[in-house]
């Protein structure tokens, strides 16, 4: 038997994904062929004008809990090296020794 780039598939061998628009994003909801669909972010369907809100606050709360920990992150990497800067002159007398290997 040869092998080549074609295939003989079965109906049972394929798996058939749903569409974006068969349910609602945040309820699974179905959303039927003659209902109203509410978008939000490009392609993110919803069954009614709540489930998208909702969706919507997740979002921004989530979205304002990165700010708060990136902020706090970063303000923690700054008292870092302002304490590293306390000494303004270096000390010349300390030479750094060691190997650094390169591949």
């Amino acid at each position: 038997m040869r092998t080549g780039m074609f295939s003989y598939t079965t109906y049972e061998d394929q798996q058939i994904e749903p569409h974006f628009l068969d349910a609602c994003f945040l309820c699974r909801k179905p959303l039927g062929n003659n209902s109203d669909i509410f978008m939000y972010r490009g392609n993110t369907p919803f069954c009614s004008k709540d489930c998208r809100q909702e969706q919507i606050q997740f979002d921004e709360a989530k979205q304002k809990s990165w700010k708060v920990s990136s902020s706090s992150s970063s303000s923690r990497g700054a008292l870092r090296k302002s304490d590293t800067n306390k000494n303004p002159t270096p000390d010349k007398s300390v030479r750094r020794t060691g190997s650094v290997a390169v591949a």
